[in-house]
């Protein structure tokens, strides 16, 4: 007699993150990613940062809105991250599934290491708390601190992103920022890409919506996870 079939192994998690300043057209591509990797079975987890979880979500509001001091700001966009990490990323990754996640722990070193000014070293530090998967339930056979398998950066001028969003909404205290500030926000994200060429995909945000879509399609058939 003939064995029953071998179940095929589950599909790994995956873990993919996008990145860019406000109005690089990051959502637009998620859902489109998101779209093609269900059509191909797969479960996925959307979600972003800061937030994520309901305490993620209360931070973001502080975040994103309230005066703080540099150290501040940075210690509870950690503190939301770990939150995620552990009651939403790491389970889900456990679990097989795929997260595509709207800004991780490259932003915080845009943003507060490139924007603000904040210590480089200090984050890099915060990054090991926040990010280690030691001890966390599921285990996750993965590397510590936790990082993305994907990083999709979404690299536009600072002029071209205020000009999209002139009019869209109320600016929040980042978005409120003078462009010099955004300037920095892009050196801080080159400068995470620099540390971390393998991880990173940077997609050209300055092109028509179609043609964004086919870099990032391109990068991640290039990992082999669409066909």
């Amino acid at each position: 007699m003939t064995g029953a079939a071998a179940t095929p192994p589950a599909a790994p998690g995956l873990f993919i993150s996008f990145e860019g300043i406000d109005g690089a057209g990051k959502s637009t591509h998620i859902e489109a990613l998101a779209e093609r990797l269900r059509a191909q079975g797969r479960v996925l987890v959307n979600t972003r940062e800061p937030g994520g979880t309901a305490l993620g979500e209360k931070l973001r509001e502080l975040v994103l809105h309230d005066a703080m001091e540099p150290l501040t700001e940075a210690l509870l966009m950690f503190a939301a991250r770990r939150e995620h990490v552990a009651r939403v990323i790491v389970p889900a990754l456990a679990a097989g599934q795929v997260v595509l996640c709207d800004r991780f722990a490259d932003a915080t070193f845009a943003y507060q290491g490139g924007g603000r000014g904040f210590d480089w070293r200090t984050l890099q530090q915060l990054e090991l708390l926040a990010l280690a998967t030691q001890g966390l339930e599921p285990d996750l056979s993965r590397n510590s601190p936790l990082q993305p398998d994907l990083t999709l950066w979404f690299d536009l001028p600072p002029a071209v992103a205020a000009a999209r969003l002139a009019g869209a909404r109320v600016p929040d205290k980042f978005e409120a920022q003078p462009a010099a500030f955004f300037e920095a926000v892009r050196a801080g994200y080159a400068r995470r890409q620099a540390e971390a060429p393998a991880r990173f995909a940077r997609i050209d945000a300055d092109q028509p919506r179609e043609a964004v879509w086919r870099a990032v399609e391109a990068a991640v058939r290039g990992r082999g996870w669409i066909a």
